[in-house]
């Protein structure tokens, strides 16, 4: 038996013992979770060399990968036999598990590949793993044989592009005929801007608002599904209806119009014998507008005109003589892109808890969550020809009627006229809401509530995060961010969804980023959307502050700018990718550079747009404070950002092979470091500017603060938090940023823990006691002015989340890791707080943390994932007892406290305070 070493302290009886699984499960090393870039048997992957990930398991501990060897063929059998290889990486001896990539013959368009994967560990090699597949996209633009085609006209009543537009729907159908033996069938389809496909009278996928939304000048994305199961021999049909989505706009003015909605759909067909048939979108398709769709838009919503209905207009047998062949239009533009992400899709699904009837023939439908998506109407007894209204809301007024004064100029109402007296069912096609409340007016009785369900869209993603906590504030907060943070993914993280804007502001997402990644598996969302910033730069090196940029803004400042650094690196961080910092590098090089020519003066960045947006005003009827000691100078915000993006450039380029740069960006960043603190820093009283808690922590966090002057600087942050804000939020939405790690960070855990847990205004626990289910864009949004009060934001959650996991979960990438292959397991224990139980599925599997300290006892339940290892640190004054297991690697003490190095598996630790 080894020799346990005993460590002195307060804690007596502190045990670490590994949980063993009972039974007599097998034994052998698994493999799970087979993706290819990122995604479990994708198909229609653009990329040319598509990357591999796994994860491995074991009920015994510390399991470490030694070495993995990939095979991929063409066929099923080819690579059971190990026949024409397309590619065997050999026995490559290593213990990297994520984003491999491919090394072996040239890739083609549209085929379907199988791989299987098996790997070498210290507990045995597993068996080959089962067969996954993937398929390629059209990979050049000569595979392409399809038209652009729609209906290039506005002929319906009503109908404009000018002011608040206003389209109908347009089908499009084309009938064609296939031979006996399909093997294999492939549509290949783009419909600007959202379309729903059907084969036969099927829908071909469970997608919603596809495809995801892009700057259209630049790049258009399309979408690949395997239609096999639709097809039959002999007749068919492939019916298509487009809606506006973004490229009709909505506004005309406000967001950009790009013109008529227009499909490319191509149909890949190989028969058995070899042969093969390709359907196209051409002239020779038939199009109407004249269908029950008469009006979709997602800031007004949808009309639908039951008695315009076209009955089995998706059906072989149709007769579409009354129809028109459609015209040719011209091509969006933009580069005709794989779509990398996955598209919307209905993730969840909402029964409302009453219903209110306020007179008038109006009720109240109240869905119990502030939500994104639409009402699906279940059953319902209409009149013919009238209008069933159907307005959308987030909160009421104290009278119950909707309060849409948010809402500006949206009109959020979707219109159903049944085309008899009777029973209906419907939901609309082309529309999101963001709503809590429904006003239904045109009924004559009051509807069960079984009679509706909310339905729920966001990018489909797994949820990979789990929190919760003794305190009932943290885990309301938890659960509005979650579904805050959920509710606007819409192809592009959005900064709300429920008024005439909904769009890509970068600011937000910051560092919010990272705490998302918690929470959702966001990481191909975050990597196409870095491609809509750069698609939406300008050629002299501009980011534009919203992306894709349809609102097109550019400041050459740099506060908001930042979130194409950071999300970069969340990427990295978070998922281990590092393909985006290799493809945007020399956009984010061509920024910094701009930056430098039009906003720096004497090494001072003095270009500020927003300042730090949304710092809790003194009154709670103000958007903004007008107290010049609450807000941060704009060069103060600026110069310290920028400092920052300089330090992360240097790790970008280190790492993209770019190292002849790094000295340009550390003489720049010291220059920066000394101009500013020579500007702003008053050395006597250790505070920067006018002593903002946001001028401090950011000079703090960022690393501008001079040697030795760092705990009196955080000394002004605290007393300015406790005497000036009694202790409440203290900051704008950049300060925010930093705010909680920054307290924890120095040392002021139970301070950062009152700001969690505040109850009083500004806090996010004022807006849970105000009726929030989700995060407010204000800390005052149900006092200040309507002009900007979204009830749906997530900017305010600065660096909330990342606090969450990292400090009071203890769950942390270690310093010299990146996806968590190798842990930092600190949690801090705030007083008043007695549990958290924490998971977080990363991409080598779940960690978990759940400990409790109660009644002088502390457990603490760890599992770390299969080829990971994680340092745990304890606080100096425990007694450890080290257990003989394998999983137990080191156990060492030190003045910075004790610290235990673990392998993979499941741990208690237990002992008494």
């Amino acid at each position: 038996m080894k020799n346990r070493k005993i460590l002195s302290a307060h804690l007596i009886g502190l045990i670490i013992s590994l949980i063993f699984l009972s039974g007599c499960d097998n034994q052998k090393v698994k493999l799970v979770s087979l993706k290819v870039e990122m995604q479990e048997n994708p198909i229609g992957i653009g990329t040319p060399n598509p990357r591999f990930s796994w994860q491995i398991t074991s009920v015994k501990p510390d399991l470490q990968q030694k070495s993995y060897q990939i095979q991929v063929a063409l066929s099923e059998e080819n690579l059971k036999n190990e026949e024409n290889l397309i590619w065997d990486s050999g026995i490559i001896e290593d213990d990297k598990s994520v984003l491999i990539p491919f090394k072996g013959e040239e890739l083609k368009s549209g085929l379907k590949y199988y791989w299987r994967l098996r790997v070498s560990t210290n507990q045995g090699d597993t068996d080959w793993s089962k067969i996954n597949t993937w398929s390629m996209a059209l990979l050049n633009e000569s595979d392409w044989k399809a038209k652009w085609i729609g209906e290039d006209s506005m002929s319906n009543p009503g109908e404009t592009d000018k002011g608040n537009t206003r389209l109908a729907a347009r089908y499009l159908r084309k009938p064609f005929t296939l031979k006996n033996n399909i093997e294999r069938a492939v549509l290949y389809i783009s419909g600007q801007g959202v379309y729903e496909a059907y084969i036969n009278g099927e829908k071909i996928s469970e997608d919603v608002l596809s495809p995801t939304v892009s700057w259209y000048p630049d790049r258009v994305y399309y979408n690949v599904y395997d239609v096999t199961p639709l097809l039959k021999r002999n007749d068919n049909i492939l019916g298509v209806i487009l809606g506006n989505g973004r490229y009709f706009g909505m506004r005309e003015g406000w967001n950009q119009l790009f013109g008529l909605p227009r499909l490319l759909a191509q149909l890949e067909v190989e028969y058995s014998d070899g042969s093969t048939d390709t359907i196209i979108s051409d002239e020779t398709w038939r199009v109407t507008s004249k269908g029950p769709i008469v009006a979709n838009n997602e800031f007004d919503g949808e009309e639908y005109d039951a008695r315009l209905e076209i009955v089995n207009w998706n059906l072989a047998n149709f007769n579409d003589s009354g129809w028109k062949n459609a015209d040719i239009m011209e091509a969006p533009g933009g580069i005709i892109t794989a779509q990398p992400n996955p598209n919307i899709r209905v993730q969840d699904e909402l029964t409302p808890i009453k219903i209110t009837e306020l007179g008038e023939g109006k009720l109240i439908l109240d869905m119990g969550q502030n939500m994104v998506g639409w009402l699906k109407i279940n059953s319902l007894t209409g009149k013919k020809d009238q209008p069933i209204k159907f307005r959308f809301a987030e909160t009421l007024k104290d009278d119950g009627n909707l309060y849409i004064d948010n809402l500006r100029g949206a009109k959020a109402t979707d219109i159903y006229i049944p085309a008899e007296d009777g029973n209906f069912s419907w939901e609309p096609k082309f529309v999101y809401h963001g709503f809590r409340f429904v006003e239904i007016s045109g009924l004559d009785y009051q509807p069960e509530l079984t009679d509706f369900t909310g339905k729920v869209v966001y990018d489909m993603m797994e949820t990979t995060g789990k929190f919760e906590t003794n305190n009932e504030v943290i885990n309301q907060v938890f659960k509005n961010a979650y579904w805050g943070i959920r509710g606007n993914y819409r192809g592009m993280p959005t900064d709300c969804p429920q008024r005439d804007e909904r769009v890509g502001w970068l600011g937000d997402r910051t560092t919010g980023s990272f705490g998302e990644a918690f929470i959702f598996d966001n990481a191909l969302l975050y990597s196409k959307w870095l491609q809509d910033i750069e698609d939406s730069q300008s050629p002299e090196g501009s980011i534009s502050v919203v992306s894709p940029k349809y609102w097109t803004i550019y400041h050459d400042d740099v506060t908001w700018p930042a979130a194409y650094f950071y999300s970069a690196k969340m990427l990295w961080k978070q998922f281990g990718d590092t393909e985006p910092i290799f493809k945007h590098y020399n956009s984010m090089k061509r920024y910094l550079e701009r930056i430098q020519e039009v906003s720096m003066k004497d090494y001072i960045i003095t270009k500020d747009a927003y300042g730090d947006w949304c710092m809790p005003p003194e009154s709670q009827e103000l958007i903004h404070s007008k107290d010049p000691t609450r807000r941060t100078a704009g060069p103060v915000l600026s110069t310290t950002v920028y400092y920052s993006l300089l330090n992360i450039m240097s790790e970008f380029a280190e790492l993209t092979g770019n190292s002849q740069d790094i000295p340009g960006y550390k003489e720049l960043a010291t220059q920066i470091k000394t101009a500013y603190n020579n500007t702003y820093f008053k050395a006597d009283s250790a505070m920067y500017d006018n002593n903002t808690v946001t001028a401090n922590m950011l000079s703090l966090r960022l690393g501008l603060v001079p040697e030795g002057k760092e705990i009196d600087v955080f000394k002004n942050v605290v007393e300015k938090t406790v005497v000036d804000f009694d202790g409440h939020v203290s900051t704008g939405v950049l300060g925010i940023q930093h705010l909680m790690r920054g307290l924890t960070e120095y040392g002021n855990i139970d301070l950062a823990y009152k700001i969690a847990t505040n109850r009083t205004y500004p806090s996010w626990g004022y807006m849970i006691d105000n009726g929030a289910t989700t995060i407010w864009e204000l800390w005052n949004g149900n006092t200040a002015d309507p002009a900007m009060n979204s009830a749906n934001h997530v900017m305010l959650l600065g660096d909330l989340i990342i606090w969450y996991y990292e400090d009071l979960a203890g769950i942390k990438n270690h310093p010299e890791s990146v996806a968590f292959k190798k842990l930092l397991m600190e949690p801090k224990f705030p007083e008043g707080l007695t549990h958290v139980d924490a998971s977080y599925n990363s991409v080598y599997g779940e960690i978990t943390s759940k400990w409790s300290k109660e009644n002088g006892r502390f457990t603490w339940n760890i599992t770390i994932p299969g080829n990971t290892s994680a340092i745990v640190k304890l606080p100096k004054e425990m007694n450890v007892i080290a257990p003989d297991h394998d999983g137990v690697r080191n156990v060492s003490d030190s003045d910075q406290g004790i610290e235990i190095e673990l392998g993979s598996g499941s741990y208690t630790i237990t002992g008494t305070i």
